[in-house]
């Protein structure tokens, strides 16, 4: 079985609050895009459960990866068989992407439907959740409105399907700890749900993430990135979730690679 794990961004991220348990209540919209990893997963002839790597390096114990951990939690609760999992990772780490999520996501999926478990949608998200906080929402993969610490989801109407992204990650490494750094949260008057649903062209300035007030003053490589997207003619620009990816959407297919020589650029429908 072969499956296609994407990458999501976050249109607009305000941090509302600091909770007692010193985690921070958020808003954002989670978007599927079309950057993808390839995940393989076959019966195991050695009856031992491996994971094997491709593609960008991933550093660490594999036992210790997502994927691993999602099978892990099927096998305490179904009787499944030992499997080789094979991952071509293409989605960049550290760039606000989900990509380690949507791994773990894809993988209870493809366990679920190669073994015939039987689990439904609801289920799913429900043993996505022990994994990580945005893992469920890979399991419908639709544009999400997401609030509390990122665990809570509704539906939305959004389609940027007539839309052109150019999305640029540099090399910049930001820790949780870094981004949370000069965060200073408060709750918004409209919430950016209501926001996402008026024309793109007032986005700019008016849906925001919150976290580029913290990470840009240390940051400059990321805060030129969203920079150049806007003077190259981007209708909308921001950083994806605690970065250090930045998008750009553009009403027309857009070749921005050369501005950027260094970096991992994606450019493309969503």
């Amino acid at each position: 079985m072969v499956l296609f794990p994407n990458a999501k961004i976050n249109i607009g991220l305000n941090i509302t609050e600091k909770r007692p348990d010193n985690y921070h209540n958020i808003e954002s919209i989670f978007y599927p895009i079309p950057i993808k990893d390839i995940l393989e997963i076959v019966r195991s002839e050695s009856n031992q459960t491996q994971l094997h790597l491709s593609g960008i390096p991933i550093d660490g114990d594999s036992q210790d990866n997502l994927i691993m951990k999602a099978y892990r939690l099927l096998a305490a609760d179904f009787s499944i068989p030992a499997v080789d999992i094979y991952l071509d990772k293409i989605i960049p780490f550290g760039a606000g992407l989900g990509g380690g999520s949507s791994d773990a996501a894809f993988t209870l999926m493809g366990l679920n439907q190669l073994f015939n478990l039987g689990l439904s949608t609801e289920q799913l998200e429900s043993y996505a959740s022990k994994l990580g906080a945005d893992c469920p929402f890979f399991i419908r993969n639709q544009p999400t409105y997401a609030t509390g610490i990122g665990t809570i989801f509704s539906p939305i109407q959004l389609s940027l399907k007539n839309i052109f992204m150019v999305l640029v990650k540099p090399d910049d490494y930001i820790s949780t700890k870094e981004a949370y750094a000069h965060v200073h949260p408060q709750k918004t008057s409209v919430s950016v749900c209501e926001k996402i649903q008026q024309p793109m062209e007032t986005w700019k300035g008016n849906i925001v993430n919150d976290f580029e007030q913290s990470i840009f003053p240390n940051h400059p490589t990321i805060k030129r990135i969203k920079e150049t997207l806007y003077e190259n003619g981007a209708i909308y620009a921001s950083m994806s979730g605690s970065g250090s990816s930045v998008y750009g959407f553009f009403s027309q297919p857009t070749d921005l690679k050369h501005l950027f020589p260094s970096e991992y650029v994606f450019q493309g429908g969503i």
